[in-house]
């Protein structure tokens, strides 16, 4: 059985582009179970909470449940579910789930491989990670499913078996895209070197490359390390006029969340400089609805209607 492969090809429900990482989270969330306790199992009512947590920041915008991965992952070979009556899932019903006490657990095959190839498991992590999310938020997505990062790096390195062939990324794509916006944040116009070594500057995809995001400078823009975590969290986002977009969603009360946050509020971006392609509306209307949370803030000086 070759499950880095069948992990790396879970069936998600698609349509138009819409992101649905419900099944990797829900994957994720039991890896790091497993590493923590290997003979436990996850009974919905008690994780319920938990998964909702982690689809409000790492799904989609719009309102989910956790029931339905739940139910739906067994039928990708790698999750089984029971309930107190015995095996199988009653349903992808939230209320079903609850009174029936089903719980899930990884498939017995990825059980006993697990066991038998300890690395297996930083394996499938990183599988999952570079399938379905940014490099920006795997450290942040392991903390919050309670995942041993340099595990899964250790895994990925030494372990015995081969990933399944993925895209390659174009090392290219950094220079291309710090060169194209002169080496500024185009959110802050942040520009800071440590001699001629430029830091805290980074390529951010506005169309994730996880999500087919081309490595291409009309799909990309230089940030600060801060607004390529929160342009990537959906608290930024960038508006058909090319104005940057705040989620209303996004709190800060002190002078700093109202300075570099708050204030980008419809401020038009930085760049790129003249004769190269800014990003390219489908890249942006992508990211808008599938990223960015929620409606945008109201600019300080009138109201930004473009989206």
């Amino acid at each position: 059985m070759d499950w880095l492969d069948r992990v790396a090809k879970l069936r998600r429900w698609t349509s138009n582009d819409v992101r649905a990482p419900h099944k990797p989270l829900l994957l994720l969330y039991a890896l790091g179970s497993y590493q923590q306790d290997a003979g436990g199992g996850l009974r919905y009512s008690s994780v319920e909470e938990e998964l909702k947590r982690l689809l409000t920041e790492y799904g989609p915008s719009h309102p989910t449940t956790p029931a339905y991965p739940f139910h739906h992952l067994a039928s990708d070979g790698v999750w089984e579910v029971s309930t107190d009556q015995g095996p199988g899932s009653p349903g992808s019903g939230v209320r079903v789930l609850r009174s029936s006490g089903a719980t899930g657990r990884l498939a017995p095959g990825l059980r006993v491989a697990l066991a038998e190839d300890p690395p297996l498991l930083g394996r499938l992590v990183r599988v999952l990670l570079d399938t379905h999310f940014p490099p920006s938020l795997h450290v942040d997505l392991c903390e919050a499913v309670g995942l041993d990062l340099e595990l899964a790096d250790t895994g990925s390195v030494h372990g015995t078996g081969a990933a399944p062939a993925r895209r390659q990324r174009d090392r290219r794509m950094r220079e291309l895209i710090l060169t194209a916006y002169e080496f500024r944040c185009a959110f802050c116009g942040y520009d800071g070197a440590l001699g001629a070594t430029t830091v805290g500057l980074e390529a951010a995809h506005v169309r994730w490359w996880s999500h087919d995001g081309p490595d291409e400078v009309d799909n990309g823009l230089c940030l600060c390390s801060l607004h390529h975590k929160l342009f990537d969290k959906g608290v930024l986002g960038l508006g058909g006029d090319h104005r940057i977009l705040v989620s209303q969603r996004f709190v800060g009360r002190s002078e700093a969340s109202r300075q570099h946050v708050l204030a980008l509020a419809g401020r038009q971006v930085i760049g790129p400089q003249p004769g190269i392609l800014p990003v390219a509306r489908r890249h942006r209307e992508w990211h808008v609805q599938q990223v960015f949370h929620g409606a945008p803030r109201e600019p300080v000086g009138g109201p930004v209607h473009s989206t």
